[in-house]
C-alpha cells in the first residue's frame, strides 16, 4: 500500500538535520513537525512571523492568536519569538533558511518546481511565499503524492505548470519513493517493497535510476 501523508511527513522529519531553521509549506509539509526525533532541535519558521513552532496543539488546547502561515493552530517551543511579517520574510531572502518543505503539482526532472498554479482557471493560483522560498533556502525537500487522483505523474521531463523555480528541489518525497535529483538524473534512493521498481518507473514521467535502492518503510501511522 502507498504510504499515507502522515507516514510521508515521518520519512521527511528523519532527514532533517539536527539544528536545522526549516519552513514547512501551506499543506501537507505542516505534518512534519509532528514527528521529529525527541534527541533533535529543529527550529521551525512561518512566513507570518514565528520562528520556534513546536508540533500540532491537542484538540482542547487551540490557541486562536498562535496560528502558522496556513491559519492553523500551532505551538510555540521555548526561547519561540514573533516577529514582524517584513522581518520573517528577510529571514528567507537573506538565505537564513537551511531547509523549506513544499508541496508540488509537478516536479521536473531537473528539480524544477511547479506549485502555484494549474491551467485550471476556475481554480484561482496562489503563491504565497513559495517564490520566495524556492530560491531563498538552501535546500527543497517536495512532499507529495506520486501522480494525481487521475493517475497522472508529478514527476515529469518537464513542468507544464507555471514554475515557481527553475532547479531548486533537492529530494522529492512520495508516498511511493524517495528520489533524489542529482546531476546524472532521478536517483531512487528509497521505494516501498510492494511495487518493483519498474512499476515505479510506469508511474513516473521521467526516467528513473536504479541503483542500491533501500525499503521505505515507515511506521504504522
Amino acid at each position: 500500500m502507498p504510504l499515507n501523508r502522515n507516514q510521508i511527513a515521518w520519512r521527511i522529519a528523519q532527514e532533517i538535520e539536527d539544528g536545522n531553521y526549516v519552513n514547512l509549506g501551506i499543506g501537507m509539509p505542516e505534518l512534519v513537525a509532528n514527528y521529529i526525533p525527541e534527541n533533535r532541535e529543529i527550529i521551525f519558521h512561518s512566513e507570518n512571523g514565528i520562528l520556534g513552532m513546536g508540533p500540532q496543539p491537542e484538540k482542547s488546547e487551540e490557541d486562536g492568536d498562535l496560528i502558522n502561515a496556513g491559519k492553523k493552530p500551532v505551538t510555540l517551543l521555548t526561547g519561540g519569538s514573533y516577529f514582524n511579517h517584513t522581518d520573517s520574510f528577510a529571514m528567507v531572502r537573506g538565505g537564513h533558511i537551511d531547509l523549506c518543505v513544499l508541496g508540488a503539482f509537478q516536479i521536473s526532472k531537473n528539480g524544477d518546481l511547479a506549485n502555484w498554479a494549474t491551467l485550471d482557471n476556475s481554480k484561482p493560483p496562489g503563491v504565497g511565499g513559495a517564490m520566495d522560498l524556492a530560491v531563498g533556502a538552501k535546500s527543497i525537500f517536495v512532499m507529495t503524492e506520486h501522480c494525481t487522483k487521475d493517475g497522472t505523474p508529478k514527476i515529469m521531463e518537464e513542468c507544464s505548470y507555471p514554475l515557481t523555480g527553475q532547479g531548486v528541489v533537492n529530494t522529492i518525497f512520495t508516498d511511493l519513493a524517495v528520489i533524489d535529483i542529482t546531476s546524472e538524473g532521478l536517483k531512487v534512493r528509497e521505494k516501498i517493497n510492494e511495487i518493483s521498481f519498474m512499476e515505479l518507473q510506469n508511474k513516473t514521467g521521467a526516467p528513473l535510476i536504479e541503483s542500491d535502492i533501500k525499503e521505505l518503510s515507515p511506521p504504522v501511522l
